[in-house]
C-alpha cells in the first residue's frame, strides 16, 4: 500500500494540466510533516512544548515582518504560502482553492492558475511587510511576528474567479445558491475589518492577494498576462529537473515512405472539415494548458467547424 501512495503521488505531478491537485498536495505534505516532526521532537524529548517548536519552524518557513530577517532568509517569501499549522487554517484554505481554483482553471488554464497562486502569495506577503514597517499600530510587533499560510494565494484565486465570472453560483449550506462575486465581497471587506484584529497580519496579506486577483484578470482582458514572468522563472527551474526529450526518427526504405505520405492525409484529417486531426489534438491542449480565451479567431473557428462536423 505504501508503494501504492508513493506511486499515486509521483503520477500527480507527471500529469500535465494537473497544477491544481498539485498545490493542494504541496501544501498537503508541507503541512503533515511539519507536524509528524513536531510529535516525534516531543516524544523523544529534543522540545519541551509544542509552542517552541511552532516559533522554530515560523523563524525558518515564515516570512517576518522585519526586513532585516527577510535578507537573512529570502526563501519564506515563498514558503510561506505552503506553509500551515493549524488544522482548520489549512482545511478551509484548500477547501476554498479547490472550489474556486476549478473555475480559473477551466477558464484562464493550468499555467494561470499556478502564477495566479504564486503572485497572490507574493503580493499578501509584500503588502504585509510594508503595513507592518509603514503604520505606527505595527510599530512594537516588527521583529517578532511572521505571516504563514496561503490564504493570500487563495484569495488572489477567489478574487479572480469572481472578477472573471461574477455570477457564477455554489450552493451554500443554509443560503442556497450565491453569486461568488458576493462570496469574495464578503471575505474581502471582513479581512479589511480585521486588518487591525489579532490576526491583522493575515487579514492585510489577504487584502494583498484579493488585490492582485482583480488586477491580473482585467489585464488578461486587456491583452497583457502580468504572470508571464512567474512562468519562465517555473520554466527554468524546471529545466533542471526535466531530461530533454530525444525524438527518435526511422527511414525506411522509398517505396514504403512513399507509400506512407498516400496515405497520411486520409488519416489524420478530417474528412468534412480538411483540418489534421494534429492540429485539433493542439488547439485542445492549448485550451487545457491556457484556457480558452487564448486561442486565436483562427483556431476558434478550426475548433467550431470540427466540432460540428
Amino acid at each position: 500500500m505504501q508503494q501504492n501512495l508513493w506511486e499515486e503521488f509521483k503520477n500527480a505531478f507527471s500529469k500535465t494540466n494537473n497544477g491544481l491537485i498539485q498545490l493542494i498536495l504541496i501544501n498537503g505534505v508541507v503541512f503533515f510533516v511539519l507536524r509528524i516532526l513536531e510529535v516525534v521532537l516531543a516524544l523523544t524529548g529534543v522540545i519541551d512544548q509544542t509552542s517552541g517548536y511552532h516559533q522554530t519552524y515560523l523563524d525558518l518557513l515564515g516570512l517576518p515582518s522585519d526586513p532585516g530577517k527577510l535578507l537573512l532568509r529570502p526563501w519564506t517569501l515563498i514558503t510561506t504560502f505552503f506553509t500551515h499549522y493549524g488544522f482548520f487554517h489549512i482545511l478551509f484554505n484548500m477547501l476554498f482553492l479547490y472550489w474556486f481554483g476549478r473555475l480559473v482553471q477551466e477558464y484562464l488554464g493550468n499555467s494561470r492558475l499556478i502564477n495566479l497562486y504564486i503572485l497572490g502569495g507574493l503580493a499578501g506577503g509584500i503588502l504585509y511587510m510594508l503595513i507592518y514597517n509603514l503604520s505606527p499600530l505595527f510599530v512594537d510587533e516588527v521583529g517578532r511576528s511572521a505571516l504563514i499560510g496561503a490564504s493570500a494565494s487563495v484569495f488572489a484565486i477567489v478574487v479572480a474567479a469572481a472578477t472573471l465570472m461574477p455570477d457564477h453560483q455554489f450552493y451554500l449550506l443554509l443560503l442556497g445558491p450565491v453569486r461568488i462575486k458576493y462570496i469574495a465581497i464578503f471575505y474581502v471587506v471582513m479581512s479589511f475589518f480585521g486588518s487591525i484584529g489579532s490576526n491583522a497580519g493575515g487579514d492585510i496579506a489577504h487584502l494583498g492577494g484579493a488585490l492582485i486577483g482583480f488586477i491580473y484578470v482585467r489585464r488578461l482582458q486587456k491583452g497583457h498576462d502580468i504572470g508571464l514572468w512567474v512562468q519562465s522563472v517555473l520554466d527554468f527551474i524546471k529545466s533542471f529537473f526535466v531530461s530533454p526529450k530525444v525524438k527518435v526518427t526511422h527511414r525506411g526504405t522509398p517505396h514504403k515512405s512513399k507509400r506512407r505520405s498516400h496515405a497520411s492525409p486520409r488519416s489524420t484529417s478530417s474528412p468534412s472539415t480538411g483540418v489534421p486531426q494534429d492540429e485539433i489534438d493542439a488547439i485542445l491542449d492549448k485550451i487545457s494548458e491556457k484556457g480558452y480565451e487564448s486561442l486565436t479567431k483562427e483556431e476558434k473557428q478550426k475548433l467550431f467547424n470540427a466540432s460540428n462536423n
